[in-house]
């Protein structure tokens, strides 16, 4: 006697199968690039109509914005999370600059490069690339601010400090497409070079404070 089991679909709540579609955009757009998501690819990741990704993204450009979004929105929440109720600001810096400038970072400073660009001719990406250049600022500003309150930092002006040292990351991650093995090591450090001069470190603070790489993962 035989007998078949048919695989039981569950019906997911709108807001679920929408994440569940950004998701699956933001991993294609990490690995392989944003020029890759198309309705059509990301529904063949999902085994699903194309018509149902349509439905909740009926264009392919408010899909490739939401999964960089999605992307860098959860890069910033790792990197420089917005409650820090568990170490000084000047451990959370060292924690950030361990992080953001280490290889586990190279896919999303290549999605950065990748936003970017693309971006001078999508206006809907362009628009969340602003977004989230600005949610970047804000953190990092913040975290400064926090800094200078608890006399752990020192500078005139937060705001200018911050932008210092993005502009240096951002230098910095622009060759991630390139081999960049013999780097120096005083080149590889300058975000961190540039935040201490800025911020009135003794130079090595941010690289000594740093927790094991236990605490990176």
């Amino acid at each position: 006697m035989s007998s078949s089991v048919q695989r039981k679909r569950i019906r997911k709540s709108p807001a679920a199968r929408r994440a569940e579609i950004v998701e699956a955009a933001a991993a294609v757009a990490l690995t392989e690039g944003l020029e890759c998501i198309t309705l059509r690819r990301i529904a063949d990741e999902l085994d699903v109509r194309p018509g149902l990704v349509s439905h909740y993204f009926p264009s392919a450009e408010d899909l490739v914005a939401e999964a960089f979004g999605d992307a860098a929105s959860a890069e910033l929440d790792a990197l420089l999370p917005a409650e820090r109720p568990d170490a000084s600001p000047t451990e959370h810096l060292a924690r950030f600059f361990a992080r953001a400038t280490g290889e586990a970072y190279e896919d999303i400073s290549r999605l950065w490069i990748n936003a970017r660009h693309l971006s001078r001719y999508r206006p809907a990406l362009r628009d969340r690339v602003g977004e989230q250049e600005a949610a970047w600022r804000g953190r990092l500003e913040d975290l400064i601010r926090e800094g200078v309150e608890r006399d752990e930092f020192r500078t005139d002006d937060p705001y200018v400090t911050t932008i210092q040292i993005l502009v240096v990351i951002d230098g910095l991650g622009a060759h991630a497409n390139t081999d960049t093995s013999n780097r120096p090591a005083a080149v590889t450090r300058m975000a961190v070079t540039t935040a201490e001069r800025e911020l009135g470190l003794v130079n090595g603070t941010l690289t000594r404070t740093v927790d094991t790489p236990s605490d990176q993962a």
